[in-house]
């Protein structure tokens, strides 16, 4: 077995073949002029790829353009490369119950390239005891690049199975896809450009064998989309804004308190990559199928498993690389989905907080005219479950969240130009032509505070007032903290 610097040294002359294939017996590469970039204001260009021949860029920009990462790079790639262990030192060390539960892995893609679909795959069984991995399920969502035929790797005692969509359905339809077609204990649902890491399985298999109301969800390890590096990041909490864009987050306090890294830590949402008991994750409704295309359903089964009796933990011991993509290629835009399927969260789950994502996306705070879907089932299925109310998840899972119950108005402030926060940095407002983006977003406040540029989230992070600074000059922007809560 090759050690991992030898893998390493593996990888790092496939690159070099990639960026310096000239061919035996021409001139030395010390002597041959770096060629010309074709596109210099690609992002994939940026920080790779600047000895490729005019023909290798344009095969490389096509596929980045289609891809939004590198499949020039990853079709040279070994299949079966070494990913450097990113755990915490204590993660090498623990021991697992000899029985654990059985395991389905649930890959979902939309024109997913070969290579990432094969590395993946290989991951999967190559660091997955045997006796574990019941099944791998591939969920085609309607992918339209006709040259994908997926390419299997099979051990004799594992079932491979191909879900196709004959129609784009979306994540979260996908995700239920894959969740009906598992027979397995445990289900695992990824996206489809990962690469699991060493004894990724066993510590969440350990964890729901300990509670099966428990989801929980590995580390993420960044994977570059212009090199395909592997980027280290450290254990947090899965979390999201009121428009319900994800993002991650410090753990509670009490987690840092126990100086040990390799704990599992709470975290109020999950972000897409769940591991869940499967029939526990039926019990509590699956995934929300009216969602559409991207974005909100992991939001959306964070607060329903929290709310509805069970919980949702990260696990430092179990790390998947993720490519985090430059573009999503079948959507370049996806802010009009978020901020429907946003809205439907809300409407269903988030009581008299509902309007807190009507004023994140500058909605008004009653009918928006957004068409959200059929939520009778679901409601449904919210008082079958006797779910706490949304008031208890704020108040007990996550109280960072920000409250905005006092906000009397919000829009932009327009007289012939509109009130703009301004150069950044500094604190002038300036009228300006109205585009009434997120410098030109306003909010006040039955407090008297008036917001220009934006209002956050959480309550760690802070506005910016417009206040008199008491000098005679004209009002600015200061922090809201500052001038209204100092002592």
């Amino acid at each position: 077995m090759r050690t991992f610097k030898q893998k390493q040294s593996q990888i790092q002359m496939v690159n070099e073949e990639i960026m310096h294939d000239k061919g035996a017996g021409k001139k030395p590469l010390e002597d041959l002029k770096e060629p010309a970039l074709l596109f210099p204001e690609s992002d994939l260009f940026k920080n790779w790829g600047k000895n490729l021949t005019h023909d290798e860029q344009r095969d490389a920009q096509a596929a980045f353009e289609q891809y939004g990462y590198n499949v020039y790079l990853s079709d040279r790639l070994p299949i079966d490369r070494l990913l450097p262990d990113t755990r915490d030192q204590r993660c090498a060390t623990k021991v697992y119950p000899e029985t654990l539960p059985t395991l389905s892995v649930v890959l979902i893609y939309l024109d997913e390239a070969l290579s990432i679909i094969k590395r993946a795959v290989c991951s999967i069984i190559d660091r997955t005891p045997a006796h574990l991995l019941k099944e791998i399920i591939l969920v085609d969502d309607h992918s339209t690049n006709g040259s994908l035929k997926v390419w299997l790797v099979l051990k004799p005692h594992l079932k491979m199975l191909i879900v196709k969509h004959h129609q784009q359905l979306g994540l979260a339809q996908a995700r239920l896809s894959g969740w009906r077609a598992a027979t397995a204990e445990v289900v695992a649902i990824l996206d489809a450009h990962i690469e699991v890491n060493v004894m990724w399985a066993e510590p969440l298999l350990a964890r729901i064998k300990q509670d099966r109301t428990v989801v929980v969800s590995p580390v993420f390890d960044r994977v570059n989309y212009y090199d395909l590096n592997v980027v280290q990041y450290n254990p947090a909490a899965h979390a999201f804004d009121w428009a319900m864009w994800c993002m991650y987050e410090s753990f509670q306090p009490g987690w840092y308190s126990l100086h040990d890294g390799s704990l599992p830590g709470k975290s109020p949402a999950v972000m897409g990559i769940l591991v869940a008991d499967r029939v526990f994750l039926g019990e509590i409704g699956g995934l929300d199928g009216g969602m559409k295309v991207y974005g909100g359903e992991n939001i959306e089964l964070g607060i329903r498993v929290w709310t509805c009796g069970g919980s949702i933990e990260i696990v430092p011991c179990s790390k998947i690389a993720h490519i985090e993509r430059s573009h999503k290629p079948y959507a370049r835009d996806l802010s009009k989905f978020m901020m429907r399927n946003a809205l439907r969260v809300a409407e269903i789950w988030m009581d008299e907080y509902k309007y807190h994502v009507n004023i994140a996306w500058g909605l008004p705070p009653k009918d928006h005219g957004i068409d959200i879907g059929d939520i009778s089932e679901r409601k449904s299925l919210r008082e079958k479950l006797n779910c706490k109310p949304f008031s208890w998840y704020v108040e007990n899972v996550y109280p960072a969240l920000a409250t905005w119950k006092d906000v009397v108005a919000y829009g932009g402030v327009n007289a012939q130009k509109c009130m703009d926060q301004g150069p950044t940095p500094g604190h002038i407002p300036i009228a300006y032509n109205c585009h009434y983006y997120h410098p030109q977003h306003t909010y006040y406040r039955q407090n008297g505070e008036f917001y220009v540029g934006g209002i956050k989230s959480h309550k760690y992070n802070d506005n910016r007032c417009l206040a008199d600074p008491g000098t005679g000059n004209l009002p600015a922007l200061y922090p809201c903290k500052e001038v209204f809560h100092s002592t």
